[in-house]
């Protein structure tokens, strides 16, 4: 258990002193795994192979043992296992193996939290040295990818680390096969060396090596990224996502033997709907003609978590001088799921759209904006920089969405993470969280900016069909890159 205590975040630990020469050290503290290999000297596993080594941390959890199967020499060895919460993230199980026969070691990270109800994607631009040493909780579940170097690390043990000890993890199990692969194929042999290389000369970011984007994807949604706060919005992004059959399966929400069930349920409603193409999923109102603009339609739906039966409400809303949009919201009354979209309807247009609304009223604050999935939007006077897919497709008041903001980042940011903050980044934060609940409160004036390249997003004229003095709308032509990120280059129209 001592190399946990090494490792970032230190864990301030104590324990009973359980002889006379640890009597007369009281007032310091005893790091975990040094207690308990006192204590457990002393007792005896019981009949279920657990034993209590009376060893704790700060918070009264227990240091337990079991014994568990060596797997470099197949006989009895010990597991220490802690649980116990890491201040800047959530609840963790430490785990420490040790064999006192080959004196194998191993340790892992394991989290001791639910699944998130959604998978989540984090994204960084490492473009200097210093971005290396950005803190990284990579659970078993989650894939790392660094895209320049084309180099990706698949789910395997939980890691408390840093993106530099990712890569230099990468190359030291490299480096252990490397004289078995020269007396094999020493062609292999070389381009793995130049591959390590390659590398290292990025790890000390010699010129032409930066930027690099690395990629944390974690289907269950308990991995993470250090973020710095008033850093420009390009370096950090972070992406909540639905995740499909198969990355449910490989959280373990489902089985494989309930995923080839779920298959064969939906490919016999696929055959019952094209035997009986007229047959609705559509719960409605008894009249003859379906009024759609002013009902809301609830259809049978499939929770996309547990899988359970739920409702989907959908209603078709015009806004007006804009387009119809359609709202959608499921909620599980099983599992607690929720979600809500906006959807937007029509052909896709030929350009882009840019907004910029100066808020200089309160009353500013309660015009309705409808924010799509594929918009960005920035607040220059509050340092905010939301990036496409950040917070879905929301159709609010501009209040309604910085409150949103101001929620989202407090309780998954700041929460999180301000216990290993250091006095000048909580300064920043409190400072940024003040400025934006001032905006919130209508005290300041700011500009909101919304870039569209689907032209789908919208902001409400007070003055329609008159121009609005406070508003600018801008179509532009989209850049090959956002066509190619929408999927339009590759569409065939004729």
């Amino acid at each position: 258990m001592d190399e946990f205590i090494n490792k970032k975040p230190k864990l301030d630990m104590s324990t009973e002193q359980t002889t006379d020469t640890a009597a007369k050290q009281e007032e310091f503290f005893q790091p975990v795994g040094q207690a308990a290999e006192e204590v457990s000297k002393e007792t005896d596993f019981n009949e279920e192979g657990i034993r209590q080594t009376g060893a704790e941390d700060a918070e009264g959890h227990p240091v337990q043992e079991i014994k568990s199967l060596c797997m470099n020499c197949h006989k009895d060895g010990v597991t220490r296992m802690l649980l116990t919460k890491i201040p800047y993230f959530q609840e963790v199980i430490l785990m420490s193996f040790e064999c006192p026969h080959c004196g194998f070691k191993n340790s892992e990270l394991q989290p001791a939290g639910a699944i998130q109800p959604k998978g989540a994607k984090y994204v960084l631009k490492i473009e200097e040295k210093n971005d290396f040493n950005r803190q990284v909780i990579k659970q078993e579940t989650a894939t790392c990818k660094f895209v320049e170097l084309d180099i990706e690390i698949p789910p395997k043990r939980g890691q408390l680390t840093n993106v530099e000890g990712l890569l230099v993890e990468m190359i030291d199990d490299l480096k252990a096969d490397q004289p078995s692969r020269l007396e094999q194929n020493k062609e292999i042999h070389d381009k793995i060396e130049q591959f390590i290389k390659k590398v290292q000369s990025t790890l000390n970011a010699e010129e032409g090596t930066l930027p690099l984007t690395f990629e944390l994807d974690d289907p269950a949604g308990n991995s993470w990224i250090e973020f710095i706060p008033n850093e420009p919005a390009h370096k950090w992004s972070h992406v909540e996502y639905t995740r499909t059959d198969e990355q449910n399966v490989q959280v373990g929400i489902i089985t494989e033997d309930q995923l080839a069930q779920i298959r064969q349920k939906r490919a016999a409603e696929l055959a019952d709907k094209t035997r009986n193409p007229t047959a609705s999923g559509f719960i409605s109102d008894a009249t003859d003609i379906e009024n759609f603009e002013n009902e809301v339609q609830n259809f049978a739906a499939t929770c996309p978590t547990c899988y359970s039966p739920c409702v989907t409400h959908m209603k078709q809303v015009n806004i007006p001088h804009f387009k119809d949009v359609i709202l959608m919201s499921t909620t599980c009354d099983k599992c607690g799921y929720k979600s809500n979209e906006v959807k937007t309807g029509g052909a896709i247009p030929e350009k882009g759209r840019r907004i910029s609304l100066k808020v200089d009223d309160p009353e500013d604050l309660a015009r309705d904006i409808l924010k799509s999935e594929t918009c960005g939007l920035t607040v220059p006077e509050l340092h905010l920089d939301l990036t496409p897919g950040t917070l879905g497709g929301r159709f609010t008041t501009i209040e309604g969405l910085l409150r949103q903001v101001y929620d989202e980042l407090h309780s998954k940011v700041f929460s999180q993470t301000s216990d290993s903050m250091d006095a000048a980044a909580k300064e920043q934060w409190n400072s940024f969280f003040t400025k934006l609940q001032d905006a919130i409160d209508g005290k300041i004036k700011f500009t909101v900016h919304m870039e569209d390249p689907l032209a789908s997003s919208y902001i409400q004229n007070v003055y329609a069909p008159d121009d609005d003095p406070n508003m600018t709308i801008e179509d532009y032509d989209r850049t090959f890159e956002e066509n190619e990120s929408l999927g339009l280059n590759d569409m065939k129209v004729d």
